[in-house]
C-alpha cells in the first residue's frame, strides 16, 4: 500500500470539499494517486447525488454578464438547497462564470455548457446538495447603438438586466435596474401596451364588477373603469412608474427623449419562467 501523506489528503480535500478521512481512504484505494482518487470519489458520490436531486432547491443566485462590444448580455439562475451554500464564494464564482460562458451561446434560452456543468457538479459533490442550472437567457442588440444596464441585489436573489438604445448613461441604466428591483408593484411591461393581455382583461373585469356592484349606471361605470385602468397602467408599466430615486419624476422622464428601453428582465431565485 502506498504511503499517504497529509499534503495529498489536504489537496484532495480542497479540490472536493469532502471530509479528510474520506479523502484519505480514497487515496489508499488508488495507491496514492490524487487524480484517480478524485475520480473515484466523483463516481462513488454521483449515484447519491442523483437521489438528492429530488430535494427542492429553493435557494440560489442570479448571475448577469454583458459584452458591450458584441452588444450581447446574459442572465442565469443557479439554485441550491441552502442559503449557506448560495452565499459560498465558490458558488458565487460559478454562477458568474456560467453567465459569462452563456455569452457564447445562441440568442434565446440558454443551456449550460460542459464547463458550467462540470463546475456545478463539483459543488454538488463538495456540498452534498442539489445544485442545478435553473434557467438562462441571452439577448442581443446592434453594436454601437445598444447598451445594457444590470444590477444584482446584495443577497444575489434578485437580478435585473435592461437593454436600451440611444443616449443613456451606464449610471442611469443601473439606477433604473435598481428601480425595477425595488418597485412595488413590480413592473409588468415597459409601457401600457406591453402588459400581458390576460392580466389587463382580468383587471378590467374586476374593476367593472366593482363599479356595477356599487350601483352605478353603465355609462358611469365605464368611465370609472377607464379611469381605474389608467391608474393601473401607471402602477405597473415601467415607464409610467414614479422613479424610486426621485419620486417627483417618472421613469420615462429619467430616460429622456433620446433613448428608449427595449427590454428588461427581473429574475428572482425560485421563480418560474
Amino acid at each position: 500500500m502506498a504511503q499517504i501523506n497529509a499534503k495529498d489528503v489536504m489537496a484532495l480535500r480542497n479540490s472536493t470539499g469532502l471530509p479528510m478521512m474520506e479523502c484519505k481512504k480514497a487515496l489508499q484505494e488508488t495507491d496514492g494517486s490524487c487524480e484517480a482518487a478524485e475520480e473515484l470519489l466523483r463516481k462513488r458520490l454521483k449515484g447519491k447525488m442523483e437521489k438528492r436531486t429530488e430535494r427542492a432547491a429553493g435557494e440560489g443566485r442570479i448571475g448577469i454578464a454583458t459584452d458591450p462590444e458584441a452588444a450581447t448580455a446574459t442572465i442565469v439562475e443557479i439554485r441550491a438547497e441552502t442559503d449557506f451554500t448560495a452565499r459560498n464564494e465558490q458558488f458565487i464564482a460559478v454562477t458568474q462564470e456560467a453567465a459569462q460562458q452563456a455569452l457564447g451561446s445562441q440568442v434565446g434560452l440558454v443551456e449550460p455548457d460542459d464547463q458550467s456543468k462540470a463546475a456545478i457538479e463539483a459543488i454538488r459533490i463538495s456540498t452534498g446538495e442539489n445544485i442545478s442550472f435553473a434557467r438562462g437567457c441571452k439577448i442581443a442588440g446592434e453594436p454601437g447603438t445598444t447598451s445594457f444596464g444590470s444590477y444584482v441585489h446584495h443577497d444575489g436573489k434578485t437580478g435585473v438586466l435592461i437593454q436600451a438604445e440611444g443616449d443613456i448613461s451606464e449610471d442611469t441604466l443601473r439606477q433604473i435596474c435598481m428601480h425595477v428591483t425595488a418597485a412595488v408593484p413590480r413592473p409588468l411591461g415597459i409601457g401600457p401596451e406591453d402588459i400581458p393581455g390576460d392580466i389587463v382583461e382580468k383587471e378590467r373585469q374586476f374593476r367593472l364588477e366593482q363599479a356595477r356592484d356599487s350601483g352605478k349606471p353603465p355609462q358611469i361605470a365605464e368611465k370609472i373603469v377607464e379611469g381605474g385602468m389608467r391608474k393601473f397602467f401607471e402602477e405597473v408599466a415601467l415607464l409610467e412608474q414614479p422613479f424610486v430615486v426621485d419620486t417627483s419624476k417618472k421613469v420615462k422622464d429619467v430616460i429622456g427623449p433620446n433613448a428608449r428601453i427595449v427590454a428588461f428582465y427581473r429574475w428572482g431565485v425560485g421563480e418560474e419562467g
